[in-house]
C-alpha cells in the first residue's frame, strides 16, 4: 500500500473518530437534526474510505487498523447514555421480569403485578410502558435473561450488543477468505455510521441478528446441514424478519435444514406458552400503530402510488398480494438458484426490507452484511441514508403525511436505480462465463 493512500485511510479513520465525538456533543444537546447531519457526514466519509480501501492489497495490517479505529468509535459511544432510542430499557426489565419467574409476555410493566421490580434508572424510561406487553421473541427474552443476571444495566445490554458485534466481524473475517475476497473489505460493516449509533449508541438487540445471520451464511459456506437452520432460526427468534433468507440457505431435498428451525421455533416457545397466542406479545398492535394495517401509511411503495395515483383511501390488500407474490418469486429462484448463497440471501433480504419499508434505521443494519460479500451500491445507499429516517417524528402513523413520504423517497427511489443497476452487472457477471465457454 501506498504512503499516500495509508495517510487518506488514516485522514478518513480520524475524522470518523472525530465526528463521533461530535456526534456525542450533540447528542448532550439533545439536538436530532445536528444527530442526523453528523451521522450523514460520517456516512460520506465512510464511503470515501471504502473508495481508498477498493485500491489497496490486501493487507493485515489494513484490517487491525480498520479494526482498532473502529473499537476507538465505539468505546465513547458504549459509555453514553442511549438517545436515539429507549428500546434497551425495556431489554433490561424483559430481563428482570424473567429473573423474577415470571412469564414476560403476559404483563405490561405498569401492571401492578410488576410494582416490586420497578427502580427509578429503568422503568421511567420503558417505552409504551402503561399499554404494550414485551414485543421480542424468545431469543431475545433469553439474550435479555442472560445479560441482567450479569448486571441489569444499560452499559451492560449495550457491551452484551457489542460482544454480538465483535463475533459477526470475525465470521465476517472469515467469510471473506473464504469467498476468495480481500479481508479489507471489513471495513464495510466496521467503519459503517449505523451501527455505531444503533448497536453502541442504542443497543439495539439487532446486533444479535447480525452475528446469527452471520452465523448462518459461515455454516451455509462451510456447507453444514444443521447449522445455517439453527443460526436462522436463531435469528428468527430475535425478530422475526431475518426468516426470508431461508430459502437461499436451503437446499432442496435435504429435510434437515427445515426440521431443525422449526425444532427450535417450537422449544423456544414452549416455556412460555401459558400466556396463548400472547406470546406474539405487542406485534398485532405494533402493525396498526405503526400504519401497517386498514389503509395505513406504514408502506412506502403503496403510500407514493397513493399520492401519485387516484386511488384515494385505498386497502392495503392489492399491495400486500404483490408484495407477498414477488416475495415468493424471489424465494422460489432463490431455491433453485444459479447464483452462490450470499447473492441470493442478499437479494431476499433487500428486497424484503425495501418492500416492508421499516420506519426505523436499524432495521436495516443488517443489510450491511450482505454488503461485505457482495458488492452492492444499492445496500451501501439503503443503509448509509436510513439514518436520515430520524428526521420523522416518533409520532402517529397517521399524522406522517408528506415530511415521510419525502424523506423515505430520498432513500427509496435511489435505492430502486441503483438494485437494478446492481441486477443488470450481476447479470452481465454471470454471462461473461458462459459467452467465454461458448467461443472457446
Amino acid at each position: 500500500m501506498s504512503k499516500r493512500r495509508f495517510v487518506a485511510l488514516a485522514g478518513c479513520g480520524l475524522f470518523l473518530l472525530a465526528l463521533t465525538g461530535l456526534g456525542l456533543v450533540v447528542q448532550r444537546q439533545q439536538n436530532t437534526d445536528a444527530t442526523v447531519i453528523v451521522g450523514m457526514a460520517q456516512g460520506a466519509v465512510y464511503v470515501a474510505a471504502l473508495a481508498v480501501l477498493r485500491r489497496c492489497p490486501p493487507s493485515r495490517r489494513i484490517v487491525v487498523f480498520v479494526l482498532g479505529v473502529a473499537a476507538a468509535m465505539r468505546v465513547p459511544v458504549l459509555l453514553a447514555p442511549p438517545y436515539l432510542s429507549t428500546d434497551i430499557y425495556r431489554y433490561v426489565w424483559d430481563g428482570r421480569v424473567t429473573a423474577a419467574g415470571i412469564n414476560p409476555y403476559r404483563y405490561v410493566p405498569a401492571d401492578p403485578h410488576l410494582a416490586p421490580l420497578r427502580d427509578r434508572a429503568i422503568y421511567p424510561h420503558i417505552n409504551r410502558r402503561n399499554y404494550a406487553h414485551t414485543i421480542y421473541p424468545p431469543a431475545a427474552e433469553a439474550i435479555f435473561f442472560a445479560v441482567t443476571r450479569l448486571s441489569a444495566s444499560v452499559t451492560a445490554m449495550k457491551a452484551a450488543m457489542l460482544g454480538c458485534e465483535a463475533i459477526a466481524v470475525a465470521l465476517l473475517l472469515r467469510l471473506l477468505v473464504l469467498s476468495g475476497q480481500k479481508p479489507t473489505r471489513i471495513a464495510i460493516y466496521a467503519w459503517h455510521p449505523l451501527p455505531l449509533w444503533e448497536f453502541a449508541g442504542s443497543g439495539h438487540i439487532d446486533a444479535a441478528i447480525v452475528a446469527l445471520v452471520a452465523l448462518a451464511l459461515w455454516g451455509a459456506r462451510r456447507q453444514s446441514r444443521w447449522l445455517p437452520g439453527i443460526a436462522i432460526a436463531g435469528a428468527t427468534l430475535v425478530k422475526f424478519y431475518p426468516a426470508v433468507i431461508f430459502p437461499a440457505l436451503w437446499r432442496r431435498r435435504d429435510w434437515r435444514m427445515p426440521a431443525v428451525f422449526a425444532a427450535v421455533v417450537v422449544l423456544a416457545y414452549l416455556p412460555f406458552i401459558g400466556v396463548g397466542w400472547g406470546v406474539l406479545g405487542f406485534l398485532p398492535r405494533y402493525f396498526g400503530e405503526e400504519g401497517f394495517t386498514k389503509g395505513g401509511p406504514g408502506f412506502y411503495w403503496w403510500d407514493l402510488a397513493k399520492a401519485l395515483l387516484p386511488l384515494g383511501a385505498a386497502s392495503d390488500l392489492p399491495y400486500l398480494a404483490c408484495a407477498a407474490a414477488l416475495m415468493a418469486a424471489l424465494a422460489f429462484y432463490a431455491m433453485f438458484r444459479q447464483t452462490d448463497e450470499f447473492c441470493a440471501a442478499a437479494l431476499l433480504a433487500a428486497a424484503f426490507m425495501a418492500l416492508v419499508s421499516p420506519h426505523y434505521p436499524w432495521y436495516f443494519a443488517w443489510l450491511i452484511i450482505f454488503a461485505c460479500l457482495v458488492p452492492s451500491g444499492a445496500l451501501a445507499w439503503l443503509t448509509v441514508t436510513s439514518f436520515l429516517l430520524y428526521l420523522v417524528p416518533v409520532t402517529s402513523a397517521f399524522s406522517w403525511g408528506r415530511h415521510r413520504l419525502i424523506v423515505e423517497s430520498a432513500l427509496y427511489l435511489p435505492f430502486l436505480a441503483l438494485f437494478a443497476s446492481d441486477l443488470w452487472r450481476r447479470r452481465r457477471q454471470e454471462e461473461q462465463p458462459r459467452h467465454g465457454d461458448i467461443a472457446a
